[in-house]
């Protein structure tokens, strides 16, 4: 998990410097709090796919070539087996797999995420990015909070958000949730 959100840090600060930009003209394009990056481009830190997805939509790139190190090549039609969708854990508490890895050029970008129950005085992550988002509870209870309410979502349960609004998940009943979450 560390090397991976290390080899994320890698990528980003690689962006960087190819397109010659400093922190702060990356920060200020892409509407992300100075510190926040840095911490992310050291690898010491979480990264958020909402960053990576902000980050890979400004600067017209692969959103998989930041959180996988792949280029998408399929343009037709890409199949993910059960199972074998490209993985990356950010922290303990989050898995993200992706159903789309492959596919070029695509509007949207599908994952199944688990979140891992946590210690209830560890406080909820929340974040924000343009664009709208799809969640579909597969199996658990998920705590959703969304710009300050909280929405209890149940196995079979969707919804649909502005995730412009601060948002933040967390696993209840001491058990893990998975989810399809659609992130547009």
């Amino acid at each position: 998990m560390e090397d991976q959100i290390k080899q994320i840090a890698e990528r980003l600060r690689g962006l960087r410097e190819v397109l010659e930009l400093s922190v702060e003209e990356i920060t200020t394009e892409c509407g992300i709090a100075h510190d926040e990056y840095v911490k992310a481009e050291t690898g010491e830190h979480d990264i958020s796919v909402s960053m990576l997805q902000t980050i890979a939509r400004k600067y017209n790139i692969a959103l998989d070539a930041l959180m996988f190190g792949e280029e998408p090549k399929m343009s037709t039609y890409f199949v993910t087996r059960s199972g074998k969708g490209v993985s990356i854990e950010r922290t303990k508490a989050y898995k993200y797999q992706s159903l789309a890895s492959g596919f070029r050029n695509r509007n949207a970008d599908p994952f199944i995420v688990t979140v891992e129950p946590k210690d209830e005085s560890i406080p909820m992550n929340y974040n924000h990015h343009t664009g709208q988002e799809f969640n579909y509870v597969l199996e658990g209870k998920l705590l959703l909070s969304i710009n300050g309410k909280e929405l209890i979502l149940n196995e079979g349960d969707s919804i649909f958000f502005d995730s412009k609004y601060p948002h933040g998940m967390k696993a209840l009943d001491g058990q893990k949730v998975r989810f399809l979450a659609i992130i547009m």
